[in-house]
C-alpha cells in the first residue's frame, strides 16, 4: 500500500468513506414510508400489499449477501477501486429504480442497490484498520457505525420528504449526482493501492452458500396468495433446503483455510450471543419501521409524511438513547443496557400491541400515547445500538475489529431481512383469513342510504381485521425481544468478567 498517509489526509478519507456508508444506509430504509405511496403508482391493489415485499426483501437480500464477500475483494483488490465501482452500481440501481415501471423491475433495482451498498460498510471499516493503530481503532470505527445507524434512523424521513416535495422517484434520482460527487470526493481522499502483505484468498464458495441459503428463507416465505395459508406450495422445501444451505455454509466456514468471518481467538459464545441480539433488535426495527407507518396510512388516514412525523418519535429517541446506551455500557459494561434495552423494548410493542380503537384520542393525560409508546420503544431499541458493537469488540482480536463491527450490521440486517419476509407472510396471511367472508356491499342492488350503512359496517370491519393483524404483529415482536433480553445475558459483562 502508499505511504501511511497525513492526519488530515487520514481524517479527509474517514470523512469520505462515512459519507458514502451514510448514503448507502439512507437507502436502506427510504421505502419504509412512502410504500403505500410506491403501490398506488405501480397499479397494484392496496389489499395486495404482499406483491411489493419483494421490493424491500431484494434489497435487504443483496445489502447482506454482498457484505462480507466484498469486503473481503478489498482486501485483495484495495479499498479506493472497490468503493468507486460499489458507487458506480449503487448509481446504476437507482437509474433502474427510478425508471421502474411495475415491481420486477423496482425489485431489480433495489436488489443492486443493496448489493453495491452493502459492501461500503465493510469497506470503509476495512480503511479504518489500514490507517489507523490499534490503540485508536475502535473510536474509528464506532464512528462509522455511527453513520450507519444515522442513516437508519433518517433514512424514512428523508424518504418521506423527497417523495412529498418531488415524487418518490427523485428519491433514487438525486442517488445519481450524489454518487457521482462522492466517487470524486474517494478517488482524491482514499488511498490508493491495496493492504500490505499478501494477497488474501476470496471466499467465494461460502458467499455464494450464505446468498443462496438467505434467498432460499426469503422465497420460502413469500406468498403471493396468502388467502389459502402463510406459506405458499413452495415453501416448506424451499425452507428445508435454505436450513441445509446455511448448514452447509456453517460446516464450511469451519473447515475452509479461507472465510468470510474468521473466528481463531474470539470468545465464541460470547460473539454469538451478542450478534444474536443484533439480529433480534434487527427483527424489531423493521417491524416498527414498516407497521408503525402502514397503522398510520391505514388506520389513521396519514399520507407519508404524516406517518412519517409518527415515525419521528421513535427514531428521535432511537438516536438518544444509542448516546446514552454507549455511556451506560462505559460504567457497567454491555451486558447491562442490552438486556434493559431489550426488555424496555419488549414493554414498548406491548404497549403498541394494546392500542386501542380510537388510536387518535388516546392520550397518557397530556401525551398522545402513540408518541409516548413509541418513544418508549426506541428508547430500548436505541440502548441497544453502542452496546452491541461494543460487545462484539470485546470478544475477537484486534486484528479482526473491522469485520467483526461489520458482522453487527450482518447481523442486524439478516433479522431484518427473515424478519419482514416472516412477519409479512403471517401477516398478509392473517388478514385474508380475517377477512375471508367479508364482501362490499353493491351499490346498484340497494338504496343511497342503506349502501352508505352497509360500506360503513363493511369499512369498520376491514379496519378491525387490519388492528387485529397489527396487534398480533406487535405481540410476536415484544415475545421476540424478550428472547432478546433472554439471549443478552450470555454477552460480556463487564471488561474483568471472564
Amino acid at each position: 500500500m502508499d505511504a501511511p498517509p497525513r492526519p488530515a489526509r487520514r481524517g479527509l478519507a474517514l470523512g469520505v468513506g462515512g459519507t458514502v456508508v451514510l448514503l448507502a444506509a439512507l437507502d436502506a430504509y427510504v421505502v419504509t414510508t412512502v410504500l403505500t405511496t410506491v403501490v398506488k403508482d405501480l397499479g397494484v391493489p392496496i389489499n395486495r400489499l404482499e406483491r411489493i415485499t419483494p421490493i424491500i426483501t431484494g434489497f435487504l437480500l443483496g445489502y447482506v449477501a454482498a457484505m462480507p464477500l466484498l469486503g473481503r475483494l478489498s482486501d485483495r483488490f484495495g479499498r479506493r477501486p472497490v468503493i468507486e465501482a460499489c458507487l458506480l452500481l449503487f448509481a446504476a440501481g437507482s437509474v433502474v429504480t427510478a425508471l421502474a415501471d411495475g415491481v420486477p423491475a423496482l425489485t431489480a433495482g433495489r436488489a443492486v442497490q443493496g448489493m453495491s451498498g452493502g459492501a461500503l460498510l465493510p469497506v470503509t471499516m476495512a480503511l479504518a484498520g489500514d490507517l489507523w493503530d490499534e490503540r485508536r481503532r475502535p473510536v474509528v470505527l464506532g464512528a462509522v457505525g455511527s453513520a450507519q445507524e444515522l442513516g437508519s434512523a433518517l433514512g424514512p424521513l428523508y424518504g418521506a420528504g423527497i417523495a412529498a416535495a418531488l415524487g418518490w422517484r427523485w428519491i433514487f434520482w438525486i442517488n445519481v449526482p450524489v454518487a457521482v460527487l462522492a466517487m470524486v470526493a474517494v478517488w482524491f481522499a482514499v488511498p490508493g493501492g491495496r493492504p500490505a502483505g499478501e494477497r488474501p484468498r476470496i471466499d467465494v464458495a461460502g458467499g455464494l452458500l450464505l446468498a443462496l441459503g438467505l434467498g432460499l428463507l426469503v422465497v420460502a416465505v413469500y406468498n403471493p396468495d396468502p388467502g389459502t395459508s402463510a406459506l405458499p406450495s413452495w415453501g416448506l422445501p424451499a425452507l428445508a433446503a435454505g436450513a441445509a444451505v446455511l448448514a452447509a455454509f456453517v460446516a464450511w466456514e469451519i473447515r475452509s483455510r479461507t472465510r468470510l468471518l474468521d473466528l481463531t481467538g474470539t470468545r465464541r459464545g460470547p460473539l454469538l450471543a451478542t450478534l444474536g441480539v443484533a439480529l433480534l433488535s434487527g427483527v424489531a426495527l423493521i417491524a416498527t419501521l414498516v407497521d408503525v407507518q402502514l397503522v398510520a396510512q391505514t388506520l389513521l388516514d396519514e399520507d407519508a409524511v404524516g406517518g412519517a412525523l409518527l415515525l419521528a418519535w421513535f427514531l428521535v429517541a432511537l438516536l438518544v438513547a444509542a448516546v446514552l446506551g454507549g455511556l451506560l455500557a462505559t460504567r457497567t459494561g454491555e451486558r447491562v443496557p442490552l438486556v434493559i434495552g431489550m426488555l424496555v423494548a419488549a414493554g414498548g410493542y406491548a404497549l403498541i400491541a394494546t392500542w386501542p380503537a380510537d388510536l387518535a384520542g388516546a392520550s397518557y393525560g397530556p401525551l398522545p400515547r402513540m408518541d409516548a409508546d413509541l418513544v418508549v420503544t426506541g428508547l430500548g431499541l436505541g440502548l441497544v445500538i453502542a452496546p452491541v458493537s461494543a460487545a462484539v469488540l470485546r470478544t475477537v482480536p484486534a486484528a479482526q475489529f473491522g469485520i467483526a463491527s461489520a458482522a453487527v450490521v450482518v447481523a442486524r440486517m439478516m433479522g431484518m431481512l427473515l424478519g419482514v419476509s416472516a412477519l409479512s407472510a403471517w401477516g398478509f396471511h392473517r388478514f385474508h383469513a380475517l377477512t375471508a367472508d367479508l364482501r362490499p356491499p353493491l351499490p346498484f342492488l340497494m338504496s343511497k342510504s342503506a349502501f352508505d350503512r352497509e360500506f360503513a359496517a363493511y369499512t369498520a370491519a376491514v379496519q378491525d381485521a387490519l388492528r387485529t393483524e397489527y396487534q398480533e404483529l406487535f405481540w410476536i415482536t415484544a415475545g421476540l425481544c424478550l428472547l432478546g433480553a433472554a439471549v443478552a445475558l450470555a454477552t460480556p459483562g463487564r471488561p474483568s468478567d471472564p
